[in-house]
């Protein structure tokens, strides 16, 4: 099993930055890939980040790029989610996901989940 908790979530204003942190722990020598992804209310789960463990070939989902940077240290197991130019519609709660298969862009693809940390940005 891998446990999975995030931090970094909160407030912030349109064009601000927060960054998002996703600590592994347990049986982390299993995980393939770590990804971010994020619920907006009422909506579905969408695929926002990932990255490849061992070789860290990243990948974003197309509203993110050029303002979002995932990156991963291996020796603390811990994932990052660097997010500039923050706008309203990145307003959701974000999920950490570990995968054993590796990278993917499918909820389904990704085995273990933290709690998630909600972001807030206003105008």
């Amino acid at each position: 099993q891998v446990q999975l908790a995030e931090s970094g979530g909160g407030s912030v204003q349109a064009g601000g930055s927060l960054r998002l942190s996703c600590a592994a722990s347990g049986r982390t020598e299993n995980i393939k890939a770590m990804g971010w992804f994020r619920q907006a209310p009422g909506k579905e789960r969408n695929f926002v980040a990932t990255v490849s463990w061992t070789g860290g070939s990243t990948y974003y989902t197309d509203s993110v790029k050029g303002r979002f940077t995932i990156s991963r240290d291996t020796a603390k197991n811990t994932v990052y989610l660097q997010m500039n130019r923050l706008k309203r519609e990145d307003t959701a709660i974000y999920y950490c996901a570990a995968g054993v298969r590796g990278v993917a862009t499918s909820t389904y693809e990704y085995d273990y989940w933290g709690q998630g940390t909600q972001v807030t940005v206003s105008s």
